[in-house]
């Protein structure tokens, strides 16, 4: 399928696939949805429960389904820096962006820090399969592989779940795909996706998510965080 660069609304850079009209990130704004979504939504409010709970171990495992351009994971990485919160990315693609797109994309200029393009690039540059300490409080390991095939049981704090939309893959959105990824979380882990259909909130309901709707990022009215409880 042919892809291209695209600049969306904040300025930062995604990548379309144009027989789908399908993009990696909403063309309100790369950056301000995966912000919105993942990090204030997601990341943030994680950062919030170690904060408020009596556990001394400041880590947290993430697992990225759809790493795709790199976007979350890098945001992540600043933001273990600032908070000095340990972190363990998971990062899942089936089908990695190619060299030439990733210097194509402009995150580091857009958030005004120019002097992590090195470090960005590092975390497309490394091999797969393995662990990679890119900073002192980030460790990295892309995955290679569909996420049906994702078998991990009770590894994960928090799933970032940002897979192309149910319109051109309704596939990634169903109870079976939703079962790994209980599976996959800890107990009282949360997922955290840009979705809100009621199809999508009823297969994650049905294999046991307690769902929440919350508002969207610009573009979008609402998002889903789900949660596991302890049985």
């Amino acid at each position: 399928m042919k892809r291209k660069i695209i600049t969306t609304a904040d300025g930062s850079k995604t990548i379309q696939i144009e027989e789908w009209n399908e993009q990696y990130h909403s063309i309100h704004g790369a950056i301000q949805e995966a912000n919105h979504v993942y990090i204030k939504h997601g990341l943030l409010f994680c950062f919030d429960r170690l904060n408020s709970s009596n556990n001394e171990s400041q880590e947290i495992s993430i697992l990225e389904i759809g790493f795709g351009t790199g976007l979350n994971a890098f945001l992540t990485l600043l933001q273990a820096e600032d908070h000095h919160v340990d972190i363990h990315y998971t990062g899942v693609e089936a089908f990695p962006i190619s060299a030439k797109e990733m210097t194509a994309l402009n995150y580091a200029d857009e958030l005004h820090i120019p002097e992590k393009t090195l470090l960005f690039e590092e975390m497309h540059h490394i091999p797969w399969e393995i662990d990679k300490r890119l900073t002192p409080y980030y460790t990295l390991q892309k995955q290679q592989k569909l996420f049906k095939n994702i078998t991990d049981k009770d590894q994960f704090d928090l799933i970032y779940f940002d897979a192309f939309g149910a319109r051109v893959q309704p596939e990634l959105w169903t109870e079976s795909i939703f079962k790994n990824m209980f599976d996959a979380m800890k107990s009282e882990g949360i997922l955290v996706t840009y979705a809100a259909k009621g199809s999508v909130r009823r297969a994650m309901q049905a294999v046991g998510f307690e769902v929440e709707k919350l508002p969207g990022p610009p573009g979008k009215r609402e998002m889903i965080r789900v949660t596991k409880h302890s049985t």
